[in-house]
């Protein structure tokens, strides 16, 4: 009784520290996001190549510590994994949690072509994202009509139907044993045999990412989106497909998990059913609304945060996840539109007053289903 009294009282200290700490972030947040609401596009423009500057020379900086590099490689990874749910819960807004399934797809599809058909990273790495994209397309096509906790329970049915295959069809996928000794991808004649190696691998992946969401988001492909996420039914009136926005997302989204999957898989060298639970579609799912739906620059930072704490609170490993829930409770409740919300990003001090309604609204509007 004694030990879960000294537990209680110590989360409780911890969730008073927290809470204050979020009170900062937040006034922090919201200056960054209104300066750079602020910024002209040359500006911005320097800022980027300033960013992507010190992302292209930090492997050589860190190299004298493999734990930091390589935990930089993951966190880049779950940005990947994170943007590309993005395209299907942040521009969309179709509520799907069993994304991890796309990304085991990618994954095994890689191994079993470079292990048992002697098929080169790249080619594996294109028939990862076609595979994943052809099954984002066969769960988007009979999905259409539903909506919200109907959505949601029928891609966590994908999910785990994709891992009971896996376990289950030992012929091909060697079930629980999984499928170990993946070589490392080649460029042209070259092995990657090093961290440095595969950091530039996925942040190439993670720039071409980058690249497709803020072009599409900017596009008239990517009004259209917004329009069907916000109010389907006035966008339709408006002569706005919506039945092809939701199928492209969801194949854009599958595509690019597939990609990811294919790099974890020669990253690691080995696969498994349990690198795909549906605890990992929960953890891709945070990310996004922790950094903000929709928004680009926020799904990044969240997938960043939630990658590193983890790690960051190793040295506390009894009150770790403790500590993390109270994380995400705690902003969900003091920064319901995300650390960087989209609203106020595009509109600055003027739309502080609408941050995170958007986002509550299509989190509630999901539950609302027909």
């Amino acid at each position: 009784m004694g030990n879960l009294a000294d537990v209680l009282i110590k989360l409780s200290i911890a969730t008073v520290i927290l809470y204050f700490v979020i009170k900062i972030l937040s006034k922090g947040f919201d200056k960054i996001t209104d300066k750079i609401s602020t910024m002209d596009s040359q500006m911005v423009r320097k800022l980027i190549y300033l960013i992507v500057g010190i992302l292209l020379v930090a492997p050589f900086l860190i190299s004298r510590y493999p734990y930091i590099l390589r935990t930089s490689i993951v966190a880049i990874m779950y940005v990947v994994l994170a943007l590309s749910l993005n395209f299907v819960l942040g521009f969309a807004g179709q509520l799907s949690m069993g994304h991890s399934a796309f990304y085991g797809i990618g994954a095994y599809v890689t191994a079993l072509l470079m292990v048992n058909f002697k098929v080169s990273f790249w080619i594996a790495f294109i028939a990862s994202a076609i595979v994943a994209g052809f099954f984002g397309f066969l769960l988007g096509v009979p999905t259409l009509r539903l909506k919200g906790d109907y959505l949601a329970i029928t891609t966590i049915g994908f999910g785990e139907i994709l891992r009971l295959i896996l376990v289950n069809w030992i012929e091909v996928t060697r079930g629980p044993a999984g499928i170990p000794g993946i070589p490392s991808p080649k460029i042209f004649g070259f092995t990657i045999n090093n961290n440095i190696g595969y950091y530039y691998i996925i942040l190439l992946l993670a720039f071409f990412t980058v690249f497709i969401s803020s072009r599409l988001l900017h596009s008239r492909l990517g009004q259209g989106f917004i329009a069907v996420r916000d109010d389907e039914i006035a966008a339709e009136a408006m002569g706005i497909n919506s039945t092809y926005l939701k199928i492209l997302a969801f194949v854009l989204g599958a595509a690019i998990a597939g990609m990811a999957g294919s790099f974890f898989a020669t990253f690691v060298h080995y696969v498994n059913p349990d690198n795909f639970t549906y605890m990992e579609s929960v953890t891709i799912l945070c990310m996004v609304v922790l950094g903000g739906l929709g928004s680009i620059p926020g799904v990044i930072l969240g997938a960043i945060v939630l990658t590193i704490l983890p790690e960051a609170l190793r040295g506390i490993a009894l009150y770790r996840y403790a500590i993390y829930g109270l994380l995400l409770i705690l902003m969900m409740i003091n920064r319901p539109g995300g650390m960087i919300d989209m609203d106020r990003l595009k509109g600055g001090k003027n739309n502080e007053n609408f941050r995170g309604s958007r986002s509550n609204k299509i989190l509630r509007r999901s539950y609302s289903s027909k």
